[in-house]
Formats: C-alpha cells, structure tokens, sequence
C-alpha cells in the first residue's frame, strides 16, 4: 500500500467519524452556544492530545513555524469550529454536512491558485462529480428543509473556506514536525481562546441543564470529533495531496443523515441517496489513477 493510499484511507477514516460529529453538534447545539460547545470539543480534544503527544515524543514545531502554526489552529479549530457549530442551529444535520462536502472544490481552486497542487483532468471530473451530487440533493431537498436554513448553509459554506485554506496551507508545517503535534498545538491555541470567550458569554451556566444523551454528546465530541479526526486529518494531509485529502469529505453526510435520522429524526430523501452514489463516483475517480506529483 502506498503512502498516498494510507493518506486516504486515514481521510475517509476522520471524514465518516466527522460525519457522526456532525450529526452530534446538531443533537447538542440546542442545549448550549457554538463557543463553549467549541470548547468541550477542542477543549477535550486538546487534553487528551497533549499527554499522548508528550509520551510519544512527538516533534514538535520549529520555533519558527509557530506563529504560523498557532495562526493556523486559531483558523481552523477557533474560527471554523465557532461557524460550524453556528451553522447547526439553523440547518439540519444533513444540508450541513453535504454544504460541508462543498470543500473538495475550494480546496482544488485554493491549491491551484497558490501553486501547491497541479490541477489534472480527471482530479477535477472527479471532484466536478462529487460537487454535482452534493449540489442536487440540496436543491430538490427544499421541502424537508427547517425555515431559514440557507442561513446555516450560508455559514457553513464561510467555514467551509476556512478549512479549505487550512489544508493548503498546513501541509508543510505538518511535513517539517508531525501531525500529532501540529494538531495538539493548534487545538491547544484554541482551545485557550474558546474557554475564555466562553466564560466572558457565561457560556457554562447551561451545563446544569446538561442530562446524560448530553454528556455523551460532548463527550464523543471532544474524544472522537476533536482528538482522533483531527489527528487523522492531519495525518492524511501529511501523506497525501490537499485535494485529495479533501474530496472524502464528501462521505462526511452519509453518517451525519444517519445521526440526524436516528437521533432527532430528520428526514432522508431518496434525492439524498442518489446525490450520495455520484459523491462517491467522484471519491473513486479522483484518488485513483497515477500517484499525484508531490510539489515539496
């Protein structure tokens, strides 16, 4: 198996457990605020990191790369979380994750404009693929869509653009450390700037309220959709191309359906489903075919 496989599979890995965290911030968004859930995530997320990465020695940053590093997880982890868990209050779990899967593109358009990843032909039928299916199955789901939904797909799509820049640009630093302290510093940043903005808001007055279907919510949030996605992201992005790394987020709505069903009962349309099967056409045909040169 090649280095860029891996890169993948670990993608899809995070992308589907993200998915499931999607469809969780949804269940949980109601019961809090998008700061202090942004802090039970990463805030977690953050301590279950930090002992691990200090035990396994992990590389951490050049001095130099830090600002860069920090900059970048305040970007992403402070930023795009804050939008993400925003967005939930307003669409469903679904609109939300296949907004989401909106990221392969910006992702190609950002790689390409900055000259880190050489567009081919069947890399942008593949992703042109997945786009469409994700495209179709918002716009004939209207009827099953909460009022003022466009509001949270709006937002979701500016979170969007956040993480598309953080694949682009985190690569390298990823490359010149390893991915689990590059993730354990950005998520530590973060987290410190959610936690405070959250006491500033109040934010944690609502934990009282918290009942256990609650608590096991933040709880998956912060163990799996804070510390074992993000480190597998990274992980991918450190093997693989920013595009390719990106393009599986598209399986992210499947489970994130699958959440908003079980858990809230939101409903799946069959133009979900067939939107799903040209998302994973596009999945197969753009990461397969000849290895991506890498530009480093």
């Amino acid at each position: 198996m090649t280095r860029e496989n891996i890169g993948v599979m670990a993608a899809v890995a995070s992308a589907a457990l993200g998915g499931i965290a999607s469809g969780t911030t949804r269940f949980v968004i109601g019961a809090t605020d998008p700061v202090t859930l942004g802090v039970f995530r990463y805030g977690v997320g953050f301590l279950l990191l930090l002992p691990l990465a200090l035990m396994l020695k992990s590389r951490w940053p050049a001095r130099e790369d830090w600002p860069a590093v920090v900059g970048l997880g305040l970007m992403f982890f402070f930023a795009f979380s804050v939008m993400f868990n925003l967005a939930y209050s307003y669409t469903t779990a679904a609109r939300g994750a296949l907004t989401l899967s909106t990221m392969p593109l910006m992702t190609m358009a950002a790689a390409a404009v900055l000259g880190i990843e050489r567009l081919t032909a069947r890399k942008t039928l593949g992703v042109l693929i997945a786009f469409a299916g994700v495209a179709g199955a918002l716009l004939f789901d209207l009827s099953n869509a909460p009022p003022g939904a466009w509001r949270g797909e709006a937002i979701m799509a500016g979170a969007t653009f956040l993480m598309s820049l953080y694949n682009v640009w985190s690569r390298p630093y990823i490359a010149r450390s390893d991915p689990l302290a590059f993730v354990t510093v950005g998520m530590g940043a973060a987290g410190l700037g959610l936690f405070v903005w959250a006491l500033l808001i109040g934010g944690f007055d609502a934990v009282k309220d918290f009942h256990a279907p609650q608590w096991i919510a933040v709880g998956y949030l912060g163990v799996i959709g804070a510390a074992l996605v993000f480190f597998l992201w990274s992980f991918a992005l450190g093997r693989t191309t920013p595009t390719k790394t990106a393009v599986t987020i598209t399986v992210n709505p499947v489970f994130a359906s699958a959440v908003g069903a079980l858990a809230i009962g939101e409903a799946i349309g069959i133009n979900l489903i067939v939107g799903l099967i040209a998302v994973g056409a596009g999945i197969l045909l753009a990461t397969t075919g000849a290895p991506a040169k890498d530009p480093r």
